[in-house]
């Protein structure tokens, strides 16, 4: 998996999962240069290429001829039984029901790329301090040392065992060779298309070229994956475990060991358990057992998502959507194992039969027929797969649909409770800073960290006597708070553990986000900005941090809107107030209400993806009001068809006034924020998305924000209903719509109530629109989570809809003409 950089690439070995480090030839040989801190490139030097990947195809797929255990397993809401065909004799199939691409897998079976790359093993020796002892298959850098450190944190000893995470950093110098190869590969396959589509005749070197290159066409490389955003060659993440054994014949009594895992996977807490079934027997002959079995991991059925489909995953805790993708990739297995060659597009119309061999895990069906070869996910969020390592199947869930920003295993929720409980029972006040304390001094913490981590301030999470592990969850839940899973930029800046020795290096990155043990980073100001204390629960704002730039865009919204200036410099107000006009401190309140209720993990999540997309677009409001234009809008309204009611984009407020006051509570956070990583990784992922969504030209979320948030008219709501009849007919414009109203927000609610429109012909596109999304492959679950009332409304508009059309064919058949009859006889 090889990703492109402008500043030049090479290769980082990867040896193949059953070698050893005899038998890789020359390339053995080679030494990856890695560190542990990211180069020091300008901005302009950074890679705005972004790669998109190529969404599997889903053939068409009744919903009547789903799986027995399908069948049993969903669970049926009290109005699941009515359906949307309730009125039909006859259902036809619609092709815009399922996506017409072709279902590919994310880790194809056959493919060379590893899931682990290498295996460390270091100790600690009383002379010699931290050692490096393995690097399995090959040596990964020259700066051993730095890695035992690494792998060995502060006060390991008092511990039984210590999980730390970090991350490594390619050295460009090596991607030139790596960069040459994609280059060569893209211009093989797009000449092969060119072939294909009858735009340029084949020559012999083509011929030749088919013959050395046979799988380029039908590889899934990592160029057709989804890069991070254009910020350079791909980050190595590590997964350490330290081990201390209590041993009287040792030296201090005790033996410190520690193992760590390098894979390109963010999803790397999945190696937790082989790691733990290292060290009951640690020896360098088992270090080929791990990386083999590890590596032999199968992940072949896990189908790849598009775009937008990704969204929809990520949003949804429904445990069944896109169950129909993991179905049919294990129907194409059971072909091939039959000998059979057979096209995805054919899946949907397999029989019964061929599906009744397929269990759910976790069911009855499944534990009776004793554990069938093939399986479906009992939650498609992740993908159930086993590490065979001993003898031993380990089971292991990987997710299916990975968020930007998203490494490891952490809870948002703990960090929130961790800094927010005791702000709750005793508030401090900060230091003022208007990027930072945007509701005044009171601001809850973890706004300020927000906002922190949004302008690109330097944080640091101490853990003073706490394990290293601890600290290192807590950075990675902060990166995944302030991304939302939406902006970029964060974890390649981050250093989830680290220590003092290293300060020289981590001072020159701007930006970071680092977690640390040692007590003395809490007396030197001057190398933070933002301290955040663990044990405590308390946040600390330098008195040594760089004072905000007055801009000339916040000096210019001030001039222009006097009467907001209370809100405007309420950041740096030491007055307390009681208006909220940027609205966190009613989402906080909204998450804390939400965490004493158990709503669980996901809905914490979703809640501040939603909050980080409201700030994205309410930074593009403002940018058009003062600087006239926004780098983060991308499209055009420029489309005849636009109407008044239906044109616009952008965040939608009840009037003006709320616009203006939420404008001017943001300004100075927007401001801080437009000179960021982030804000420039994510214009550079909104022209990426443009270039994928399959309406351009029509502002979906707009549309529904303003049938939400604002009074219409019959006239102006009757034309958002018919815009979006109109929009959303293929399977891809259906997906793009349901992002916009998402199941955790009311699903389609209002859009279903143009049911209840006056006129006819609204109602009519309205019923139209729901049959669609009822048949679409994620579609129908949305439909489910219709309210009874609004099913009745939509199947009594439909029958009289079927009504008014028999009538009117019965009309035609009574107008006959009398000399029909004479001509026939």
């Amino acid at each position: 998996m090889a990703t492109t950089s402008t500043s030049g690439s090479g290769i980082l070995y990867r040896p193949p999962t059953n070698g050893t480090t005899s038998s890789h030839g020359s390339a053995a040989n080679r030494r990856t240069s890695l560190s542990s801190f990211p180069s020091s490139r300008a901005a302009s030097q950074v890679s705005e290429h972004s790669r998109i990947s190529k969404s599997p195809g889903r053939p068409a797929h009744d919903d009547g001829q789903q799986s027995q255990w399908s069948s049993t397993q969903r669970a049926k809401t009290p109005s699941s039984d009515i359906s949307p065909h309730s009125s039909q004799s006859l259902v036809k199939s619609n092709p815009n029901a399922h996506s017409q691409r072709k279902l590919r897998s994310q880790y194809p079976r056959g493919d060379t790329e590893n899931h682990v790359e290498y295996i460390l093993v270091a100790s600690f020796d009383i002379d010699r301090g931290p050692v490096m002892e393995h690097q399995y298959p090959v040596a990964i850098t020259g700066d051993e040392h730095m890695l035992a450190e690494l792998m060995l944190p502060d006060q390991a000893h008092v511990r039984n065992q210590d999980w730390t995470i970090f991350f490594l950093h390619k050295d460009t110098s090596q991607e030139e060779e790596e960069a040459e190869l994609k280059a060569e590969k893209r211009r093989r396959k797009k000449r092969r298309r060119d072939i294909a589509d009858g735009l340029v005749e084949a020559d012999e070197e083509d011929e030749a070229d088919l013959e050395n290159h046979p799988s380029d066409d039908d590889s899934d490389s990592s160029e057709e994956s989804e890069d991070e955003g254009g910020e350079g060659p791909p980050l190595i993440y590590v997964l350490n475990l330290v081990n201390t054994k209590q041993d009287k014949t040792a030296k201090r009594g005790a033996v410190v060991k520690a193992m760590a895992i390098c894979t390109r996977h963010p999803f790397l807490h999945i190696y937790k358990v082989p790691l733990e079934e290292y060290f009951k027997a640690p020896h360098p002959t088992t270090l080929s057992v791990l990386y083999d079995a590890v590596n032999t991991m199968d992940l072949s059925l896990m189908p790849r998502l598009s775009l937008l489909e990704k969204y929809l995953l990520q949003t949804s805790e429904n445990k069944d959507l896109f169950l129909e993708k993991f179905e049919q990739m294990i129907q194409i297995r059971m072909a091939e194992d039959r000998g059979e060659k057979i096209k995805s597009a054919a899946i949907g119309h397999s029989s019964p039969e061929k599906k009744s061999d397929l269990t759910r895990n976790g069911t009855r069906a499944h534990v009776q027929q004793g554990h069938s070869e093939y399986s479906v996910p009992r939650d498609t969020h992740e993908f159930e797969t086993r590490v065979i390592y001993n003898g031993i199947p380990i089971p292991i869930k990987v997710p299916v649909a990975i968020a930007p920003e998203t490494v490891g295993d952490f809870s948002m929720i703990k960090l929130i409770q961790t800094f927010g409980d005791p702000h709750t029972k005793n508030p401090q006040p900060f230091t003022l800073h208007s990027h930072l304390t945007t509701g005044g001094a009171y601001t809850h913490p973890i706004i300020v960290l927000v906002n922190a981590i949004l302008t690109q301030k330097r944080v640091i999470f101490l853990g003073h006597n706490r394990p290293s592990g601890e600290v290192a969850e807590a950075v990675l839940a902060a990166c995944a708070l302030a991304s939302g899973g939406i902006l970029r930029g964060f974890t390649r800046h981050a250093f989830p553990y680290t220590d003092l020795s290293k300060i020289d290096d981590l001072l020159k990155v701007p930006g970071f986000i680092a977690g640390v043990t040692n007590p003395t980073f809490e007396n030197h100001p001057e190398w933070w900005d933002v301290l955040c204390d663990l044990p405590t629960g308390r946040m600390k704002i330098s008195a040594r941090i760089e004072p905000a730039p007055v801009t000339e865009g916040l000096v210019f919204f001030q001039q222009q809107n006097p009467q907001f200036s209370t809100h405007t410099s309420a950041a740096t107000s030491t007055t307390p107030t009681s208006a909220d006009p940027t609205g966190d401190a009613a989402f906080m309140a909204d998450v804390l209400k939400s965490i004493a209720a158990r709503h669980g993990e996901n809905a914490v999540r979703s809640k501040w993806r939603t909050w980080v997309e409201k700030f994205a677009r309410i930074s593009a409001a403002f940018e058009e009001t003062v600087y006239g234009a926004s780098a983060l809008y991308i499209g055009s309204e420029e489309d005849p068809e636009h109407t008044n009611s239906t044109s616009g984009h952008g965040y939608v407020w009840s009037d003006e006034g709320a616009r203006q006051k939420s404008l001017a509570g943001n300004a100075s956070r927007i401001e801080g924020w437009r000179n960021t990583r982030s804000y420039y990784s994510f214009i550079q992922d909104l022209a990426r998305y443009f270039t994928v969504q399959p309406q351009k030209y029509i502002d979906l979320h707009h549309l529904h924000d303003r049938l939400k948030a604002q009074k219409l008219t019959q006239a102006a709501s009757g034309e958002i209903y018919t815009a979006f009849s109109k929009a959303a007919v293929t399977y891809d414009e259906i997906c793009q719509l349901l992002t916009v109203c998402p199941e955790s927000q009311a699903g389609v609610f209002y859009i279903a109530l143009g049911l209840f429109h006056k006129d006819i012909e609204v109602r009519k596109s309205v019923v139209d629109l729901l049959e669609r999304i009822s048949e679409h492959e994620a579609g129908r679950h949305w439909w489910k989570g219709l309210s009874r009332f609004e099913k009745l409304a939509y199947i009594r508009i439909k029958r009289e809809v079927e009504a008014d059309a028999q009538a009117k064919g019965a009309g035609k058949q009574a107008k006959r003409s009398p000399f029909e009859g004479l001509r026939e006889s």
